[in-house]
């Protein structure tokens, strides 16, 4: 079981990766090259470096799996703005974590 929040415990909806990463930032092409951004330059360089492909997912992000060694890493750039992360990032972790 994954941690939920607000005091409870939520059951996993999909199969766990190895290594989940999220890349924080915010949306919008006026933030692309800003240190706001540093975490989407990091997945964005992950995908590239291992052939991934970000596509739209159900967590309010853009979410991708790719092999890093042995390792099943689960990548993903939420489409919220920073401040609301978590709107993301928990349905992410739910799946993944």
């Amino acid at each position: 079981m994954a941690f939920g929040g607000r005091g409870g415990t939520r059951p996993r909806r999909g199969t766990p990766a190895d290594v989940l990463v999220v890349g924080l930032g915010n949306p919008g092409s006026e933030y692309d090259g800003t240190r706001h951004n540093v975490g989407f330059a990091v997945v964005d360089l992950l995908e590239r470096r291992h052939n991934g492909r970000l596509k739209s997912g159900k967590e309010r992000a853009l979410v991708d799996e790719v092999r890093i060694g042995q390792k099943r890493v689960a990548l993903a750039k939420p489409t919220t703005f920073m401040n609301l992360s978590g709107e993301s990032v928990s349905p992410l972790v739910r799946r993944f974590g």
